[in-house]
């Protein structure tokens, strides 16, 4: 039997499905397994496998939907990436740069937004119903969202992004979608803001059940299921070019969705000894672990706009853990924290000793002089969020023990901040396509009543 979800903040456990179609709980806490499984005795099995087979196999204790279901969305879900092997493995000197961008958006949100279009399309069909999904983005997660879902009868999606603050290749990804089910909001604001008005809507329980509102962002426990695939995969890969026992993996996050992945990797038995979190000048998760500071600041603007988070919404779910799977104790934490923008460690209980967590930052220089020196050492270009994970890999690199750098997104979607750096332009022929297509958005002010509006106005009952 599969697991079941319970809500970090208390309520009662749903089943995978519902999970997925209800996004967040009616409390506004995240869903997580009650349970996760123990998978150390079938790696042996497990190493040989290809992806889309590995897939079924670590998802299938977490799901509620038949083996054969299960088989044929992932398959199609990867049928559409250019490479066989969905995420290959590139050899950068020492470190191993997981690429995860080569699917139709050229960002590892493709991962796994194309399984959960699939997803929502079956659980929609075998209920007959209809879903409006709600989503705010930061860059990457809005365009893979809308190529999950455009086209889908079943569907509406409604993505709030920060105006000005997402890169034009970005922009241009959504907004050059001309199909009739989606909706771009560009709101004047920050991602905070974008993130604060969508869990606020989506927290409205009356409202969201009257519109049938849904969420692709990373609150939705189906987006970090299919993300833990691809530690087991690249860990497999790497321990065995090198003949190694353990594996350190660096990732370059904001919120918090990518390395929590890694985190249930881990706890699935997987050889992890490092996940090292790497982050911007929005350096929040970064103080909490190297020192226990969760202290909210102003967003800064940088030339790694996904990161761009003050309020890493997936951190939820690790502070479930760290207050002893207490949903009392979590709300108070949250609620403390909503209202102060600090969160005590003295509210925590002590990190296991083996907690895998460590941390690092880079700023705007230094992710230009790693794009640079790793370009002219390799020839290898870097986008600015896979330079913040190498630079911070770097500096927690041990000789003895792989590290995989998790690379996030293809250089020609940040062309300007890499011309920067290495002086010349990087394209990609998905993203050249697009320059001439008519483009579609409203700009409206950062506003709870303004996004509701859009939605009465579009969703239909």
């Amino acid at each position: 039997m599969s697991v079941r979800y319970i809500s970090t903040r208390g309520g009662e456990p749903l089943s995978f499905s519902d999970a997925v179609i209800a996004g967040l709980a009616v409390d506004g806490g995240l869903f997580v397994p009650d349970s996760v499984p123990d998978v150390s005795a079938e790696l042996d099995d497990w190493r040989g496998l290809d992806y889309a087979s590995l897939a079924e196999r670590v998802m299938q204790p977490y799901v509620d939907v038949p083996a054969d279901v299960l088989k044929d969305l992932v398959s199609r879900s990867y049928s559409v990436f250019s490479r066989d092997d969905v995420v290959p493995l590139v050899s950068v000197g020492d470190l191993s740069i997981l690429e995860l961008f080569h699917g139709p958006t050229l960002a590892f949100k493709d991962i796994a937004l194309q399984f959960l279009g699939n997803l929502f399309e079956h659980l929609l069909d075998v209920r007959d119903a209809r879903l409006n999904i709600l989503a705010a983005t930061s860059g990457d997660t809005g365009s893979a969202a809308i190529y999950g879902v455009r086209g889908r009868s079943r569907m509406r999606i409604f993505v709030t992004y920060p105006d000005g603050r997402v890169s034009p290749m970005q922009e241009l990804q959504m907004t050059a979608v001309d199909d009739e089910n989606v909706f771009n909001l560009a709101l004047q604001g920050t991602f905070d803001d974008c993130q604060a008005i969508v869990k606020a809507v989506l927290g409205d329980v009356e409202f969201k059940e009257r519109f049938a509102l849904g969420s692709v962002n990373s609150i939705n426990w189906a987006r970090v299921l299919a993300q833990v695939v691809y530690y087991f995969y690249s860990a497999f890969r790497v321990m065995e070019q090198r003949k190694a026992a353990v594996v350190d993996f660096c990732v370059p996050t904001g919120n918090f969705g990518d390395v929590y992945a890694g985190y249930v990797a881990w706890r699935m038995g997987l050889p992890i000894r490092k996940l090292v979190v790497a982050t911007n000048e929005n350096d929040i998760l970064a103080r909490f672990f190297a020192g226990s500071d969760y202290s909210r600041g102003e967003v800064q603007a940088t030339i790694s706009p996904s990161m761009d988070i003050q309020i890493a919404s997936n951190f939820e779910r690790y502070l479930f853990d760290r207050v002893g799977c207490e949903p009392a104790r979590l709300s108070a934490l949250m609620n403390n924290f909503a209202s102060s923008g600090v969160l005590s460690a003295g509210s925590l209980d002590p990190a296991a000793a083996n907690d895998p967590f460590c941390a690092g930052s880079a700023d705007v220089t230094q992710t230009l002089e790693t794009i640079r020196q790793v370009h002219a050492d390799y020839g290898y270009v870097l986008d600015p969020h896979s330079a913040v994970g190498v630079h911070v890999g770097q500096a927690h690199r041990d000789p003895d023990v792989p590290m995989i750098c998790l690379a996030t997104a293809h250089p020609a979607k940040f062309g300007d901040a890499v011309q920067r750096a290495i002086g010349e332009q990087v394209r990609h022929p998905i993203l050249e396509a697009l320059h001439d297509v008519p483009r579609r958005r409203t700009v409206m002010p950062a506003s709870e009543d303004a996004v509701r509006q859009v939605i009465f106005e579009h969703a239909g009952r």
